[in-house]
């Protein structure tokens, strides 16, 4: 399996400070682990597909990482609230 960080997501990870920022790293590398070695995920996680092949995962409480995967690429394309990620899938 393929892991890819968009432009994108690099971009959106700026506007987080300290601990969210740390979150939102700590929740990609998790989202790696438990899809590269097939690992069920616990609840706490947020692993949800959406539409198509995009799925997201929860980075704390308001953060969310946006990801779309296709066969054996996953590509993380952007960090934000519920809303960023709303207004990415509808655009």
């Amino acid at each position: 399996m393929r892991f890819e960080f968009k432009p994108s997501f690099d971009r959106s990870i700026r506007y987080f400070h300290g601990r969210e920022k740390e979150d939102i790293k700590q929740a990609a590398r998790q989202t790696i682990d438990i899809l590269s070695h097939s690992k069920t995920t616990h609840k706490g996680i947020g692993l949800k597909r959406l539409q198509g092949n995009f799925w997201e995962t929860r980075a704390g409480l308001k953060a969310r990482i946006l990801f779309k995967w296709k066969e054996d690429l996953v590509e993380f394309i952007l960090a934000g609230d519920h809303d960023d990620v709303k207004r990415y899938l509808r655009d």
